[in-house]
């Protein structure tokens, strides 16, 4: 563990050096791999580069054995604390983007505000059955933060998707009921319908999502 612990940190020092090349071989690969993952334990940082330089400064004096230009057991609950602060602030921020956000879809043609704060626009009306909570659906989906950033797509994995409309978040369940089978549907959800204030991998803290919908099935 110590071993590969250390080969995340060289890594991180090296990455900029290899920044041009993409990696060749299933080791280098596997070593840029490494460095993607500590870049997401350290997202919650949101470094700036002049931070990041910090970071690699204070990374090659532990991997070299320089001596620390700062007492590591005082700011090693500093580094829990900005953590802390950081994600909340970030927090905050998603929040006011996510309410402007779906105020505006409110107010889009055809757009539908459900008592749980979730937009309903239709896109295609279908003239199929409508789906319960209780029912399993097939369907094409396409996932964005509101900025854009796609985080799922099952057009992208070229074969529509299928599960228990109970097993999803309560946007979906609640919204996907609104829909008739062959229908296409925009979703915008609110943070409480979807990940909450926890997230969930590329899904920040209190992000509200947006859904495009295409309702291909329902079994009974």
């Amino acid at each position: 563990m110590r071993r590969l612990f250390l080969a995340i940190l060289v890594t991180l020092i090296a990455l900029p050096a290899f920044a041009a090349e993409a990696p060749q071989t299933e080791e280098q690969k596997t070593m840029y791999a490494i460095g993607l993952i500590v870049a997401r334990q350290l997202s919650v940082f949101n470094l700036t580069p002049a931070e990041l330089d910090l970071v690699k400064q204070g990374l090659a004096d532990g991997i070299t054995g320089a001596k620390p230009l700062v007492d590591v057991d005082v700011y090693q609950k500093k580094t829990q604390e900005l953590a802390t602060a950081r994600r909340n602030a970030r927090g905050e921020k998603q929040a006011a983007a996510a309410q402007e956000f779906l105020a505006k879809a409110a107010k889009e043609k055809g757009a539908v505000t459900t008592k749980t704060g979730i937009v309903y626009q239709p896109l295609k009306e279908g003239n199929g059955v409508s789906p319960t909570a209780s029912d399993k659906v097939k369907v094409h989906y396409r996932g964005t933060l509101i900025d854009g950033t796609e985080f799922d797509s099952s057009y992208k994995r070229g074969e529509p998707a299928e599960f228990p409309l109970s097993g999803v978040i309560a946007c979906w369940t609640e919204g996907v009921q609104m829909m008739k089978t062959g229908g296409k549907a925009k979703l915008v959800c609110p943070a409480a319908t979807a990940y909450g204030e926890r997230g969930a991998g590329p899904i920040p803290a209190n992000a509200a999502l947006v859904f495009e919908i295409e309702l291909l099935g329902v079994t009974k």
